[in-house]
């Protein structure tokens, strides 16, 4: 199965492997190396806690290269879909509800950032989006009933 990405959130994860490769593992390795060091490993706190974070980095290594290696990279900025948003557009929202615009990009699981105005692909609003033009009002079922958008602009960038 392809993940979709955009080019931003494929270039974070493959940062984030290269980091826990090149700077997380062998500060880990070392940790364990001087842990060890001090003796008796049984009752060794720093020993267990080591071994638990290599754990956990190594576990995080197989899920970037499995991830990366299924990856469908989509830049926004080739996409020209007629106006209609599809993954990776970036489109302006008017909350008919409360009378606010809002800003959201259409974007992966793994670089969904509501926050930064990132929204995943698999949220409710996004999917109520996909296919949408300018002018469309589109209802969304959202934790405090259904929410009204009329969508403003539709860009892909």
């Amino acid at each position: 199965m392809r993940i979709p990405i955009t080019v931003r959130g494929a270039e974070r994860l493959r940062a984030e492997l290269q980091r826990l490769k090149s700077v997380e593992r062998p500060a880990v390795i070392q940790a364990i190396k001087e842990a060890r060091e001090k003796g008796d490993l049984s009752e060794n706190a720093e020993y267990d806690a080591a071994r638990e974070r290599q754990s956990f980095i190594e576990g995080r290594i197989q899920e970037l290269e499995s991830k990366l290696a299924s990856l469908q990279i989509i830049d926004p900025a080739t996409i020209d879909a007629g106006g209609r948003i599809v993954f990776g557009a970036t489109v302006e929202l008017e909350d008919l509800t409360a009378a606010e615009r809002v800003k959201y990009q259409i974007v992966g699981d793994d670089e969904a950032d509501i926050k930064a105005g990132l929204i995943s692909i698999s949220s409710p609003i996004a999917r109520a989006l996909i296919g949408k033009m300018e002018g469309d009002v589109v209802e969304v079922a959202a934790p405090g009933g259904v929410r009204e958008y009329e969508v403003v602009e539709v860009r892909y960038v």
